[in-house]
This record gives C-alpha cells, structure tokens and sequence, in this order.
C-alpha cells in the first residue's frame, strides 16, 4: 500500500491537534511535521519529501494561497479553513478538497480519498490558473479533459457515481459527486432543488411548488429542498 507523506500547515494548536489525529486514523497517510507558519513549511519541503500538505489559509508571515502560488513544484494540497469564499480561489490553483473547519472525520476521509482517485487518473476538475480568465471547469471525460465553462451550465443531475453536466450546447458524463461540485460552486448562483439535481438559480426561465423550467426542461423540487428553494426564488 502506498503511503503519503504529509505535512500541517496550521497555527492553531487545536485544529492542528485535530488533523493530526485524523492523520493517525488513516493507514496510507504519514504524518512528517507539523508548521505554524508557511515559511517554515517551505523549508520542510526542501528537506522532506512530502506528497500532501493540509494547508490553513489564515496563516503568519505567508498567506496560504499566496503559499501555494510561490511554488513551483507543489504537492497535493487540501486546504483547511473555517472561511468559505475563498474555496473558488482554491479549486483554482487545483487544490485536492477544501474543507471547512470544524472538520468532521468522514469529510477529512472523502478528501484524502480523492488522492486516490488522482492518482487513478479520475482527476478531480481544475479552474484555469489566470483570476482574469473566465471561470471554467475541466472533467475527465473518455480519457479527454473536457472544459465548461460555468456560466454555461444549466443544471447538474446525480446518476449515482457520475453526473450530467448539461448546457445549451451539449451535456457530459463524468464521475463525480453531485455534493463535491455543489461546494465548488457556492459562490456561483447554484441552487440545490433535489437531492439529484444542483441548478443555475440565473438559468431558471420558470418555476411552480413542484418543480423549475431550465431551457424547456422540467426539475423537479424535491420535498426536502422545497422550503429553503421557495424562499430563494419568491425573495
């Protein structure tokens, strides 16, 4: 079994304390250090070997992101942060997972199952590294990397492992999870109406108690969401 060499970047005791714990709980994960500062940690990687690094973005001395972009070779990185907005900045110098303190352990398993998934070559979508580029996503589509951009799509259905990315121009099926991408796109104007489906609250040409109209196709609302959707599109 492969095992990952990985490293904290983190300057509170506890959510380091915390990670470290879960890192121990993991069998293919091996903890080599633990820094409170960025700086500190460019010097671990220069001495170590190190395949992952949980990164806090909140840091002294060196911001995370702005520690991710000063390398030229990074490791795996998933980022540890109890602020949101910065997840599309992640997602967009290709970051493994963001995770959201506090962390439970079956979300810290999700993310650093992903590893696996990358190195099986089920990538896990990348935005392009320019900010002033538009925002695009890129799937593994039949061993091809298919862009799309996001505000092109319409809506997303869940078809269990995979999901159907579908536009104006075309839909594509690419293994994924309908939650993983929810996250991704937050701060986008995606609306989660069904357990199955994630769409674009800008795309929505019309809407009943029971389901929303996108480009002459019928969602349905699922009972669960239909509170929290209601409340969105009558506000």
């Amino acid at each position: 079994m492969h095992r990952y060499n990985c490293i904290i970047v983190e300057d509170e005791p506890l959510a380091a304390e915390v990670i470290k714990d879960y890192i121990e709980q993991v069998p293919f994960l091996q903890l080599k250090g633990i820094c409170t500062d960025a700086l500190y940690a460019m010097d671990l990687l220069q001495k170590e070997y190190i395949d992952l690094v949980f990164l806090d973005i909140h840091l002294p001395k060196l911001k995370g992101l702005d520690f991710i972009k000063a390398l030229k070779k990074p490791p795996q990185i998933i980022i540890t942060s109890a602020y949101q907005e910065y997840a599309l900045q992640g997602y967009e110098l290709n970051v493994v997972d963001y995770l959201l303190k506090p962390i439970e352990f079956n979300r810290f398993l999700m993310a650093v199952n992903k590893l696996k998934e990358r190195g099986n070559g089920d990538a896990l979508p990348v935005l392009p590294a320019a900010a002033t580029e538009r925002a695009a996503l890129f799937f593994n589509v039949s061993k091809k990397r298919v862009k799309i951009y996001i505000d092109e799509i319409l809506f997303i259905e869940s078809l269990k492992e995979y999901i159907r990315i579908t536009t104006k121009e075309k839909s594509i099926l690419t293994k994924f999870q309908l939650g993983q991408i929810e996250e991704m796109l937050a701060k986008n104007g995606f609306l989660r109406v069904h357990r199955s489906f994630l769409v674009a609250k800008s795309k929505i040409d019309a809407f009943s108690a029971t389901d929303v109209e996108i480009n002459g196709e019928q969602i349905p609302i699922g009972r669960s969401y239909k509170d929290v959707v209601m409340s969105i599109l009558e506000s």
